[in-house]
């Protein structure tokens, strides 16, 4: 159920009717949007009748919502979400390119990263201090050691930090850093840090698991927007499928079809979604073509050294060279990319 109040109700009656939510036994989730706000309800397992709400004062209507995910679809929220993350935004008309290494490796390694996507025109610095990996002997990250550094590459460069949440007992180090904190491919359905990340008031950026669905992805969603989170952006990273010729294959289907189910910010990961630096490029324009938000970019100064994910890694110049031509593809598809900031 999804009551939606008239654009001059009062915080009185919008509190009423939180209160008669709670009355219920139910949980209300105030959302809201460019003309009104909106209350979600969650909890329930019956229905509910609208009639309870319908005559109660500063009401406009009560709809029920068919989806299961309340929250995170168009029925709560017709307009899209726009996140802001220090004066950037995400969801907007200009993209968010969000580039840098897998790991953080070292000092040298993160700080000439970190200044090629900035000169480049990227707002956001990718790196994972924690690194979930399939195999225990693989690289893990540099933890907290990496957590250092991106606050210093934050303070040269201006870019804001994107990085990977392990589990529950590193959030709280990494939410100290991070301006946006990534919940990976292998945490999407681990819905105790879902909920965790959902009390942070934070912006969370969520991938899609490697073989989810939209809608479980949207549940997924769903659980962190519960909690009074309402600062989350979908990735399309690619899922698993039969073909072993890439990586994963890249479902550009998915941008399209979770803009119209949902009002979330979706950005697309195409270094993940092919997994050779050969075809970054390609797969990055068409994201942007297919309508995705923004861009998350594998970018390495010596990939051949890399710790992780080398191969699918583009070279800065590499990676300024598709900066270019998304600042020509933008306008075509009705966005903006900023400006390239000189070196």
């Amino acid at each position: 159920m999804l009551v939606v109040m008239k654009p001059d109700a009062t915080e009185a009656e919008i509190s009423a009717v939180k209160r008669k939510i709670v009355s219920l036994g139910y949980r209300p989730h105030e959302i809201p949007g460019a003309q009104r706000i909106a209350i979600g309800i969650t909890g329930n397992r019956e229905k509910i009748e609208a009639e309870l709400f319908g005559l109660m004062g500063g009401v406009d209507q009560a709809i029920p919502v068919s989806k299961p995910y309340k929250l995170v679809g168009r029925e709560a929220q017709p307009e899209d979400t726009v996140i802001e993350v220090e004066r950037v935004t995400v969801g907007g008309a200009e993209l968010a390119i969000i580039a840098g290494p897998c790991s953080v490796e070292s000092a040298r390694q993160l700080l000439e990263t970190a200044r090629a996507v900035r000169e480049a025109g990227a707002q956001f610095l990718r790196g994972g201090a924690y690194k979930p990996r399939s195999s225990p002997y693989a690289f893990q990250g540099m933890k907290e050691e990496g957590l250092i550094l991106l606050r210093e590459a934050k303070a040269e460069t201006g870019l804001k930090i994107v990085t990977e949440v392990r589990d529950i007992l590193t959030l709280s180090a990494v939410a100290e850093v991070a301006d946006i904190v990534q919940i990976g491919a292998r945490n999407m359905a681990n819905f105790g840090l879902l909920e965790a990340v959902g009390e942070l008031r934070k912006p969370v950026l969520l991938k899609r698991g490697m073989s989810a669905t939209i809608e479980e992805l949207l549940m997924a969603a769903e659980y962190i927007l519960a909690r009074g989170n309402l600062n989350v952006i979908l990735c399309e990273r690619g899922i698993r499928t039969f073909e072993p010729a890439t990586r994963n294959t890249l479902d550009l289907n998915a941008v399209p079809v979770l803009k119209k189910l949902s009002h979330l910010p979706v950005i697309v990961d195409p270094s993940h979604g092919i997994g050779m630096w050969e075809g970054v490029p390609a797969m990055a324009l068409a994201a942007v073509a297919a309508g995705a938000d923004g861009l998350m970019i594998e970018v390495h100064h010596d990939p051949g050294s890399a710790l992780s994910d080398g191969y699918q890694s583009l070279k800065p110049a590499r990676f300024r060279a598709l900066m270019e031509k998304l600042r020509q593809l933008a306008p075509v598809v009705g966005r903006s990319l900023g400006v390239e900031v000189a070196g």
